[in-house]
């Protein structure tokens, strides 16, 4: 009885504080993500009041919410969008990985880490945070402007390659051979190909089993869906972020916007906890030691972040503004970098790679946000673009053209 009441006082305590910062945060009118990890760094291991009795539920929360943030993202786009995207954005894939795996790498072999290492490293910093930039994009209003396609585009093709990489790392931080390593990645393979075709092929006959007319059935339902198919592509060295998205496309009309709406308290509600439990687990007496290499790299992954977005968006032909806009939104890094330099510390290949890439991280996820609202008013300013201003749309001319309304005939 008594754990229970602690509980109950912790966790509370927990929504309560995230609750006021999320007012701060509007108050000020910048996004609560920075203040939500902060709070996770005073009450977390070596913080200022170290919480206990709550952290296992947090950490299942903190799995949710980063679900419930990629099917949100899903519920936005259709099969055929999706399919279209990766389809013309696949260069754009290549690109970000060239420009932001090699730093990573080049970090490691520079201090010395060794070719394993140096394959961890350069995951950590190529995958940007979906969890993140998905709250990111829903706070500035971002959803329906021209170049979130583009931004949405490159996270699946970097959750994709997800399912790709982390059997690799999982072969190498093991030491198994090639025939068991080929093994992993191709059931990763096959399973996340198996996902897509189902959700692309029968998305409309998944759409008409989870439809409703009663909230509480079809939020049940979906809620249910979701969960049960991440689950299953984890288990199967699949991204459970992966399969919550493709769950999300799979659903369309009016099951998607109806879930839309039931969902998104949740989704907030379990996203902020998301960012808390990932400041509970950093010691903060750790950072120190790697700041100054963490700096270097978050910086510089930064601007290639920046150089991969802007690149990608004046592909597709999008202005100049949202281009920086692309960019400057890609630049965090999360949940996949944590699990990625987690595999390594409990292989126990490199005692320093976890704190760096936490602080390396930490820096990221907090600057990201700012560089999401930012990037483009610095660079209209740096470039002269503000002159230009009635020459080049601003954020309203980005947005996705509204559908014409229909005209009936008297």
């Amino acid at each position: 009885m008594h754990s229970s009441a602690v509980f109950l006082i912790e966790f509370g305590a927990i929504i309560l504080g995230l609750g006021l910062l999320g007012r701060v945060a509007g108050r000020f009118r910048f996004s609560p993500i920075p203040l939500y990890l902060l709070a996770g760094l005073a009450f977390g291991k070596g913080g200022l009041l170290p919480l206990g009795a709550s952290e296992e539920f947090v950490a299942i929360g903190a799995e949710i919410g980063v679900i419930l943030l990629l099917l949100m993202l899903g519920l936005e786009y259709t099969a055929t969008d999706l399919v279209s995207n990766l389809k013309t954005q696949y260069p754009a894939g290549l690109v970000d990985g060239a420009l932001n795996a090699l730093p990573g790498a080049a970090m490691a072999l520079l201090l010395g880490w060794g070719p394993v290492a140096a394959v961890v490293l350069a995951g950590v910093t190529w995958i940007s945070s979906s969890g993140v930039i998905a709250k990111v994009l829903g706070d500035l209003g971002r959803l329906g402007n021209r170049e979130t396609p583009v931004v949405l585009s490159i996270l699946v093709l970097e959750d994709l390659a997800m399912a790709v990489y982390l059997p690799i790392v999982t072969a190498l931080l093991a030491g198994a051979g090639l025939a068991a390593g080929s093994a992993t990645l191709a059931i990763a393979l096959g399973v996340a190909g198996l996902v897509l075709f189902v959700a692309v092929r029968y998305g409309r006959v998944i759409s008409r089993f989870v439809s409703s007319d009663d909230p509480e059935k079809l939020l049940l339902v979906v809620l249910g869906l979701t969960l049960l198919v991440a689950g299953i592509a984890q288990q199967l060295q699949v991204s459970a972020a992966v399969g919550a998205f493709l769950v999300g496309i799979a659903l369309s009309g009016e099951v998607a916007e109806g879930a839309h709406h039931l969902l998104s308290p949740l989704r907030d509600l379990f996203a902020a906890v998301f960012f808390v439990f990932f400041g509970l687990h950093t010691d903060p007496a750790s950072i120190p030691p790697v700041l100054l290499p963490a700096l270097a790299l978050a910086v510089v992954t930064a601007g290639t972040k920046i150089a991969t977005g802007y690149w990608a968006a004046r592909r597709n032909g999008i202005s100049a503004k949202g281009a920086w806009r692309a960019g400057g939104t890609l630049v965090a890094r999360g949940e996949f970098s944590i699990v990625i330099a987690g595999l390594a510390v409990s292989a126990g290949i490199e005692p320093s790679l976890g704190p760096l890439a936490t602080a390396y991280v930490l820096i990221l996820v907090v600057i990201g946000p700012l560089t999401a609202r930012y990037t483009e008013p610095v660079a209209t300013w740096a470039t002269g673009l503000r002159r230009r201003a009635p020459l080049d749309p601003g954020p309203a001319e980005e947005r996705l053209p509204l559908p014409e309304p229909v005209r009936h005939e008297r």
